[in-house]
């Protein structure tokens, strides 16, 4: 098993994408932290861990929120002792962001206080933890249009996004000499109910972007989740700082 031995908090694991990536974690033998701001549903996924023979841990958790983040990484030091991963999944897209021009200053202000200040926070607090093992693996979900930009925009989510993949620069450069690696996964559309409930009620929308995907179809969270597993386990001791592009080809696309 390619983490065995490891312990991951996944945050925005209660469902979608974080949820096969705690499934995929656990699998390959990790114990992992299911962190999310519904407990119900991080306790589903513990609960299917569990099911399938793994081992894991619920931990109510608004990334946003100083204390919930500080809270789910105590939970992973007093329950097994250590951090090796920390999977910065959590993420939001509004339905009211748009443009710059139109996007409500509430609709910008809570994509930044979930995708950009949680990274931050739930890094703040585990980092200390990893250093003091000189050892630790850092993921952070970006996304495609933190390098494009798009004629149907999401500013917001757009400027987070390009705010997660400096950050993961940074933190690369800052903490590789104490032995801890941070790399960016930059997904293109994935089937997550995120994006297929929004995609489902705008049918040109959807057209729109398979129009521009040369693999014809989106991705799947299992295609995303397994670089993951790459980045998370030893396989990738000398890959940091990475850009991870898995998108289908769509950022290499003219037309």
């Amino acid at each position: 098993m390619r983490l065995n031995g490891k312990v991951s908090i996944i945050t925005g694991a209660g469902g979608g994408m974080g949820r096969v990536a705690a499934l995929r974690f656990a699998a390959e033998g990790s114990r992992v932290v299911v962190a999310d701001n519904q407990i119900e549903a991080a306790e589903e996924t513990v609960r299917q861990i569990r099911a399938a023979g793994g081992e894991a841990s619920a931990a109510r958790a608004d990334v946003s929120v100083e204390a919930d983040a500080q809270a789910m990484v105590d939970l992973a030091i007093q329950r097994y002792g250590q951090i090796d991963v920390l999977y910065n999944n959590a993420g939001i897209m509004p339905e009211a962001d748009h443009s710059v021009v139109d996007t409500p200053v509430e609709a910008w202000d809570q994509v930044m206080a979930v995708n950009v200040r949680g990274v931050y926070l739930a890094c703040k607090h585990a980092i200390p933890h990893m250093v003091e093992r000189h050892s630790g693996s850092i993921i952070n979900v970006s996304s495609f249009v933190a390098i494009l930009g798009c004629s149907v925009p999401q500013d917001a989510y757009t400027a987070s996004k390009g705010a997660v993949l400096a950050l993961t620069r940074s933190l690369a450069v800052q903490f590789a000499p104490q032995g801890i690696r941070t790399n960016a996964i930059l997904p293109g559309p994935v089937e997550t109910p995120l994006l297929m409930d929004w995609l489902l009620k705008d049918e040109a929308a959807k057209k729109l972007r398979l129009a521009r995907n040369p693999t014809g179809r989106f991705g799947k969270p299992d295609e995303v989740v397994a670089l993951a597993v790459y980045l998370a386990s030893d396989e990738s001791a000398w890959t940091n700082g990475a850009s991870m592009v898995i998108d289908g080809g769509i950022s290499v696309n003219y037309f």
